[in-house]
């Protein structure tokens, strides 16, 4: 069983293979946000979740009830894999987008497979297989990785996050939103010094004063191997 924590829906899915390339998805999730208001026109987008179905008995999951709010979320979707791929990241697959909320995973109990369990019979799941099982809110979308280490929530390592209309905010949120912001500032300005520090001009600048290899002290020249880098 996948873990309450873990829930979620997938928009899309890339691959982002060092640092950069995380910094390069935080910035096409944050183009992300004006466009998905858009979207919503303000309004709130309610996710009504009704029923049961797997994918070839592999998986488990909650479907997403029929209605306006399907469409909504798919031009979401295509919104989001557009801006990534604008961005140079190959983002999305090339099936038929399908939101729902997994709940089970063969793959993740090799214990059943080694007791002949090949798929989930239909008997498990009969008496939810039309249950309504409530809705929830869009209010958040998150850049997440499948590999780091989950939270102790058991949601996964989140790079970053946009909130789309309002949540009910308590103490740890406000807490969370505060790292979150002073993270991404800190991320913020490591790429503007590195961005300044690829500049020719500065690479310029720093290739003088090594060759030079003239330090000021008091005003007067010195000898001194030590040197100041300054940055304006």
């Amino acid at each position: 069983m996948v873990g309450d924590g873990s829930f979620h829906i997938t928009l899309l899915v890339m691959q982002l293979l060092n640092e950069d390339e995380v910094n390069i998805g935080t910035d096409a999730l944050l183009e992300l946000k004006p466009f998905v208001e858009e979207i919503l026109e303000g309004k709130h987008l309610a996710l009504p979740f009704q029923g049961i179905g797997t994918f070839q008995g592999q998986v488990g999951f909650v479907k997403l009830a029929d209605g306006d709010h399907v469409s909504a979320l798919l031009e979401i979707a295509e919104t989001a894999k557009r801006t990534f791929r604008e961005k140079g990241i190959l983002a999305g697959e090339s099936r038929t987008f399908k939101p729902h909320l997994t709940f089970m995973k063969l793959s993740k109990a090799p214990m059943l497979r080694k007791k002949g369990v090949r798929k989930i019979e239909p008997g498990l799941y009969e008496q939810f297989i039309d249950h309504r099982f409530g809705e929830e809110l869009l209010y958040q979308i998150d850049l997440c990785s499948m590999l780091k280490k989950k939270q102790s929530n058991g949601y996964y390592h989140c790079e970053s996050s946009i909130v789309i209309g309002k949540k009910p905010v308590g103490t740890q949120d406000l807490i969370n939103e505060a790292l979150h912001r002073e993270r991404m500032e800190l991320k913020s300005k490591v790429k503007q010094i590195k961005e300044l520090l690829l500049k020719p001009e500065t690479q310029a600048k720093i290739r003088k004063e090594l060759f030079e290899g003239r330090v000021f002290n008091n005003g007067s020249p010195t000898s001194n191997a030590d040197f100041n880098l300054i940055l304006p």
